[in-house]
């Protein structure tokens, strides 16, 4: 049974959607130990949105209800979010449900910006991570993968994202109202993971040059010759804050603060008048004094969010569509797989019945008899044929259980050859 419990931009306060980005990697490998029925979980956390897919086999003695409130338990450990809080804040999506979700996730659908980029790379990277870690299950890797070829046919059927719309894109179109000529600005890029070569990317459209980029990890001269950029060590960091016209941080703690501007701007003659921060970190990278300085604006994730365009539905209908149609798709694949025992018993039943009377042909194989045999093979290949083709066809369209039931009144009783 799969389960996802969602919070997201829509509906959850963004305090906690921080709170519960900082623990994402901890829970992926934690969420799966909290219940004996939790098979396997993959844990899907961006500036954005929370999500834990779990596969759950409730069995008589635990409810499939009890595994939930043991993940959510969990969350509200880990996080510090009020377990009554936390589960007023999460949505609770279970069955064929959790694929319609999951697939619009990953196309971009549900996003601040409908159609963004990073998403459906970000899905991918949190199935691999679980993945790696032995944390998913059969059923979690077929919906994981079939996520990602939704994704596929929906970027290269339908126009959403046809523009490159993302979070980056957006604040940097805000932005633009307070930067008269990309090109002359001095921006320092703090961060180079996959969101930082974001970043530089929607910069140079807009016509940045000469990007510096730092990067506490240390990370930050292997990026910056990597993309032709100008790194900034530790000891000029403080002179280039105070410096720059623009900064924008791509990372996952807090890397600006007030008091570092405030040293870096006594450590040069000419600090830049005005500063524009753009914080696109989760947690914020920005700390929250640093919006009192003079001349500073902070543009962070919360203040982007409500500045995200309306969901142009004509150019969605098309995406929309997809994403139903692969959601039908799943569901009944996942409704053919619940008929796999029945199959293997009919099938079973029948090849007892022709081991038994290929048994009861002549020991000396002759022509004729070889003939038989093969007769035998053929005709009971086609009778499954017929009775698997149509078990197959009725569980797709939900009668899979009277298939079933069917298999097992005729094929209970083992074969008796020759009555």
């Amino acid at each position: 049974m799969l389960v996802c419990l969602s919070a997201n931009h829509r509906a959850t306060p963004f305090a906690s959607l921080e709170r519960l980005a900082e623990v994402g990697g901890e829970v992926r490998r934690d969420i799966p130990l909290a219940h004996e029925s939790i098979g396997g979980a993959v844990v899907l956390a961006t500036c954005n949105r929370f999500e834990a897919y779990l596969d759950i086999d409730p069995d008589e003695g635990h409810s499939a209800e009890s595994a939930v409130t043991a993940a959510l338990g969990e969350l509200a450990d880990a996080s510090g979010i009020d377990y009554r809080e936390l589960r007023e804040t999460l949505d609770v999506t279970v069955g064929n449900r959790v694929a319609h979700h999951l697939f619009a996730v990953a196309s971009g659908l549900d996003s601040v910006v409908v159609g963004e980029d990073e998403i459906a790379g970000q899905v991918t990277r949190a199935y691999e991570d679980a993945r790696g870690e032995g944390m998913t299950t059969r059923a979690l890797e077929h919906l994981f993968e079939r996520a990602k070829e939704t994704s596929r046919t929906v970027k290269n059927s339908a126009r959403v994202g046809e523009s490159g719309r993302s979070l980056v894109r957006l604040a940097l179109e805000l932005a633009s109202s307070r930067i008269a000529d990309w090109s002359s600005a001095r921006v320092l890029l703090i961060g180079t993971g996959q969101y930082a070569a974001a970043a530089l990317a929607a910069l140079r459209v807009r016509g940045a040059r000469g990007i510096r980029v730092h990067s506490a990890s240390g990370r930050g001269p292997a990026f910056a010759q990597r993309h032709g950029l100008i790194p900034v060590d530790p000891e000029s960091f403080p002179a280039e804050i105070a410096s720059a016209d623009v900064i924008v941080t791509c990372t996952t703690r807090v890397v600006l603060g007030g008091d570092e501007l405030d040293a870096g701007r006594a450590a040069v003659t000419a600090a830049a008048e005005r500063l524009l921060v753009i914080d696109l970190g989760m947690p914020r990278n920005v700390a929250a004094d640093v919006q009192a300085r003079h001349g500073v604006e902070v543009l962070d994730l919360e203040t982007i969010r409500l500045h995200a365009p309306l969901d142009e539905f004509a150019s969605l209908a098309d995406a929309k569509a997809i994403v139903a149609d692969a959601a039908l798709r799943h569901a009944g694949a996942g409704r053919v797989h619940d008929v796999a025992p029945a199959v293997r018993a009919a099938r079973g039943w029948v090849q007892q019945l022709l081991d038994a009377e290929i048994a009861r042909l002549p020991e000396n194989p002759s022509e004729s008899s070889l003939k038989t045999e093969r007769a035998l093979r053929h005709f009971a290949g086609v009778i499954m044929h017929h009775v698997v083709a149509r078990g197959h066809t009725l569980a797709s369209s939900g009668e899979g259980e009277r298939w079933s039931a069917a298999v097992e009144t005729v094929f209970s009783e083992a074969p008796n050859p020759g009555t």
